[in-house]
């Protein structure tokens, strides 16, 4: 059984797996992945990895694909409570007839997964903000990130937003409380990082430019604008080069983490970009956990940034 897609204008320059999720609202990443690298999903008659960029009139292709496996318990899918959508609409920093830019929680995925229930796509698709249709997300942040998020209420922004991402015409601004005492105040950093896709390593170049806010010879709080959009990017970082963020429990050095906080330090501070001539920038407050681990180990942060 063949089905074929012709891609849409509006999913130019899209990755293929989320395109994939639009057409079929209920399917897991690993099918995706899965259905990708057997070729039962195929691009211009072609195999591709998952974060590859389709364009408009691409032919996408789905081969025997058993759609009875995308059928996931209704028991398992995730429906946020009143309390749950009200707490997190509280959060918002601004909301306009296109978009909604918010201080996302720690501990809350920015979309459902194979490994996450609670996502702020499922939250705010029963908000009245949305009225009750899906939102659109338009960039990665962590699950265990807090800070500045951004999803469009229609199409057409998230295509435009999507593309001043992947531009890099969208500037951003991370917080992150690290262990140890960084060599050098401010520079950038460049590395070679590795991932792995389909168990293949994967290396590719990161670029941050970074400051020294304040130090000690225990820890510091450092300030970094990343250029480039690796995953774990700024975390790996830091790892490699021996000053992992506090909370940390995936890119840890052995007795760094003795229980001083189960939070990761790591706040998006702040998102700048022009849309059409109009200048955006958006500031997210930092949480109260983040603020009392300043205090204990004695780091100021003058709010000038």
């Amino acid at each position: 059984m063949k089905k074929s897609y012709i891609v849409d204008k509006a999913f130019n320059g899209m990755r293929i797996d989320r395109w994939i999720r639009n057409i079929i609202k209920k399917i897991p990443q690993s099918l995706i992945e899965k259905s990708l690298r057997k070729g039962k999903i195929k691009l211009n008659g072609e195999k591709v990895k998952s974060s590859h960029k389709i364009k408009e009139n691409d032919q996408i292709n789905f081969y025997n694909l058993e759609f009875k496996d995308l059928k996931l318990e209704k028991k398992n899918k995730y429906i946020p409570s009143n309390d749950v959508i009200k707490s997190n609409e509280k959060l918002i920093i601004d909301n306009n007839d296109n978009f909604i830019v918010l201080n996302k929680n720690s501990g809350v995925s920015v979309q459902g997964g194979t490994k996450s229930k609670k996502n702020l796509v499922d939250i705010f698709s029963k908000s009245k903000i949305f009225n009750n249709t899906k939102p659109f997300s338009v960039h990665r942040l962590d699950k265990d990130t807090s800070g500045v998020f951004m999803m469009a209420k229609n199409r057409e922004t998230a295509q435009l937003l999507t593309s001043l991402f992947r531009l890099r015409k969208v500037h951003k601004t991370y917080l992150a409380i690290c262990h140890g005492e960084l060599e050098k105040n401010s520079g950038i950093w460049e590395n070679e990082l590795t991932r792995f896709e389909n168990n293949k390593p994967i290396t590719e170049k990161a670029k941050t430019i970074y400051k020294v806010l304040d130090k000690n010879s225990i820890c510091s709080l450092v300030e970094m604008k990343p250029i480039t959009g690796r995953k774990h990017q700024l975390r790996k970082q830091l790892y490699a080069f021996g000053n992992p963020i506090y909370g940390d429990q995936k890119y840890k050095l052995k007795n760094t983490d003795k229980g001083i906080n189960k939070n990761l330090m790591l706040h998006s501070y702040k998102i700048k970009f022009i849309i059409n001539g109009i200048k955006y920038s958006y500031t997210a407050l930092l949480p109260d956990y983040f603020k009392k681990l300043l205090s204990i180990k004695r780091l100021k942060f003058l709010n000038n940034l």
